[in-house]
């Protein structure tokens, strides 16, 4: 899976028209007419489809970390205009013309058009009125079963990525074909619902399409998605939804019946030398080694300075110092006795201590260029969402313990079942702590203002804003917000983000309607 051509992603991205609305047509002198003519053809493809998910990873943790209590803009005294722009994301008040809101929508949807390239030629249609998927008739020469196999997995490709538009953007444009440009711009946002509707279609053909085989190290379809990580994906999507029934039934037959199960340590799950291991059910996946496959958040998230004192081997690349830690974050890991899993995720540097992501840096001999995984789902996570999902309970708090155990801290007691505002804080801290720095606060904080009772995103993230305030947020350069001010900027409407101004003002054909607030 590491050994993808990374040509092939070249020929499969296409170019944008020149006003660049979403053209989800690959444009290039391979076209789909005369590639996709049979099994290899679709695989290749498929791993081009895999490999485009680092595109819109590089800028995921702007749009999701940044914006909770997990991470600062670390340079606040700085007006340039990159940290400019990630103080707007930080505060909740970006404009519409943001880059990065822009270039993760653009490149989301650039997976989304090679998936749907796939999922033509292997016949599958999707019924929009019924939520329903069904296969046509191709002319590929292909086994049934893995027709199905490719098709299970371009769906849940594309699922993933409506899931996190969705959840970022509401409404967004809704294809399942692709489309030229000129018809992409007769396409308007689809509701929510509607969203959410394909996203559950794809997921539950998918998990009875792909593989439900036990995880094995030794599989050759190791890297690829399968059953299981459809059922996890669906189950988080139920959960979202608040369907807690339905995510409960998912949960419970992974947990049971995929093999699936916690590394010994915390630390070995994100360790180059143990990829792809027991706990993992989705990842994406980078490659060091000079192929255009390596990852960049070594480097960008090394401190500013730094150079070899800490990403690199012998070689001086500083860092970038972006996706700084936050201070209560330093807290809730422990700082006297600190939780073994903090020497995983952060790290502290020079005389001054600055923190720094620790969990994505290994030594790279070439500027962005490291092997680390990024993971989208992890065992872990379905142990967890499972606790959520069945609320304060014995069975749930015993959930969270087997992930305490597994860190090496101390289980925690009975007594936290004795209200429901106690359990449910200690569910969010437990994700907060496993899951740091891997995109999921934010999901997680917007999903508690339909799972939990006590916790909402906009109140955690004002707390948050009242912590840092005078260590953080009171060293921005003027006009400098007040404490009072920075909180009124989160809002329920502020938890979306805007649809990105350019698809709006280079739309001639119909009038896109903005996000309220922006």
């Amino acid at each position: 899976m590491k050994h993808i051509n990374y040509l092939i992603l070249l020929l499969f991205i296409g170019l944008y028209s020149c006003n660049k609305v979403i053209d989800l047509v690959p444009q290039s002198n391979l076209t789909t007419g005369n590639f996709y003519s049979n099994a290899s053809e679709i695989n290749t493809g498929l791993l081009g489809a895999y490999n485009g998910l680092q595109s819109p990873m590089y800028y995921e943790w702007m749009l999701t970390e940044l914006r909770t209590d997990n991470a600062d803009m670390g340079a606040p005294t700085s007006s340039n205009t990159l940290n400019a722009d990630l103080t707007a994301l930080d505060e909740f008040i970006p404009t519409t013309g943001q880059d990065a809101i822009f270039q993760y929508w653009i490149k989301t949807y650039d997976n989304i058009r090679n998936a749907n390239v796939i999922l033509q030629n292997l016949g599958v249609n999707y019924d929009s009125t019924a939520g329903a998927i069904s296969l046509g008739t191709i002319g590929i020469s292909i086994s049934d079963s893995l027709r199905k196999q490719y098709a299970g997995e371009a769906m849940v490709l594309r699922a993933n990525a409506y899931f996190n538009l969705v959840r970022l953007y509401g409404g967004v444009f809704l294809t399942t074909t692709p489309l030229a440009a000129e018809d992409a711009k007769k396409l308007n946002r689809t509701s929510v619902a509607s969203i959410y509707k394909l996203i559950q279609a794809d997921l539950s053909t998918a998990s009875s399409y792909l593989s439900s085989a036990k995880y094995s190290a030794s599989s050759a379809s190791v890297g690829r998605v399968n059953a299981w990580t459809a059922k996890g994906l669906l189950a988080k999507v139920y959960l979202t939804r608040g369907d807690k029934a339905s995510a409960i039934t998912l949960l419970q037959d992974v947990i049971a019946n995929s093999g699936y199960a916690l590394q010994s340590t915390y630390a070995s799950v994100f360790s180059i030398a143990n990829e792809v291991n027991s706990e993992i059910l989705f990842t994406v996946r980078y490659k060091a080694g000079n192929l255009g496959l390596g990852s960049s958040f070594g480097n960008d998230f090394a401190p500013l300075g730094s150079n070899s004192g800490v990403i690199t081997a012998g070689v001086a690349f500083t860092g970038k110092g972006y996706n700084y830690p936050t201070n209560d974050m330093d807290s809730a890991f422990g700082i006297m006795t600190p939780d073994p899993r903090k020497a995983t995720n952060m790290g502290s540097f020079g005389t001054s201590k600055i923190l720094y992501v620790k969990k994505y840096l290994n030594p790279v001999l070439t500027l962005n260029d490291g092997e680390s995984d990024w993971p989208i789902l992890r065992y872990a996570d379905i142990l967890l969402m499972l606790a959520e999902a069945q609320g304060s309970t014995t069975s749930s708090l015993a959930l969270i313990n087997q992930i305490r155990a597994r860190a090496g801290v101390a289980a925690l007691p009975a007594t936290v079942l004795n209200s429901v505002a106690t359990f449910e804080q200690a569910l969010s801290n437990e994700r907060r702590l496993e899951f740091a720095f891997e995109n999921h606060r934010f999901f997680d904080l917007v999903r508690y203002n339909t799972t939990l009772t006590t916790i909402t995103a906009e109140q955690t993230i004002k707390n948050h804003f009242a912590k840092e305030f005078n260590s953080h947020y009171s060293l921005y350069p003027a006009p400098q917000a007040t404490l009072a001010q920075l909180q009124s900027y989160v809002t329920t409407q502020k938890l979306l983000l805007p649809i990105p101004q350019h698809e709006i003002d280079t739309n001639t054909q119909l009038v896109i309607a903005q996000n309220p607030g922006y």
